[in-house]
């Protein structure tokens, strides 16, 4: 490039930084990208006590996943968790053991883990939190 079409280089740089600040990029760039194919699936009702059940729920779609439990005076025993096949893959079992997790502890409640899916996810995203095995 000639020497002299630098500044008219720089000046332009200055414009595309005044025309874009950082808080507000163009819709269409290879940073924000244009999303093709299906939408985004919509966020579920959030997870409930069934207390009537002694279960953990979470709707959506129409399906309700549950974790089923077994409360005592000191004592939350996650039992069984199940997610129909239409919401698999939506991390609706983490969010139900989440929440049972949070149950106990907001209770003082001692933890025990009889169901498979939920033991194993202890062990991956839980590991230094004790449980009992029944």
């Amino acid at each position: 490039m000639p020497a002299h079409d630098a500044p008219d280089e720089d000046k332009l740089d200055e414009t595309i930084e005044e025309t874009f600040p950082a808080s507000d990029p163009p819709a269409n760039t290879p940073e924000t990208g244009v999303r093709v194919g299906e939408p985004s699936l919509p966020e579920p009702d959030a997870v409930s006590d069934n207390a009537a059940r002694s279960r953990f729920e979470l709707t959506a779609d129409g399906q309700t996943a549950y974790l089923a439990y077994e409360r005592t005076n000191d004592r939350l025993t996650l039992v069984h968790t199940e997610v129909p096949p239409e919401l698999r893959g939506r991390h609706f079992g983490d969010k139900l053991v989440e929440a049972g997790v949070s149950a106990a502890r907001a209770s003082g409640l001692r933890l025990a883990i009889g169901c498979s899916f939920a033991r194993a996810y202890m062990r991956k995203h839980h590991p230094d939190t004790s449980f009992e095995t029944p």
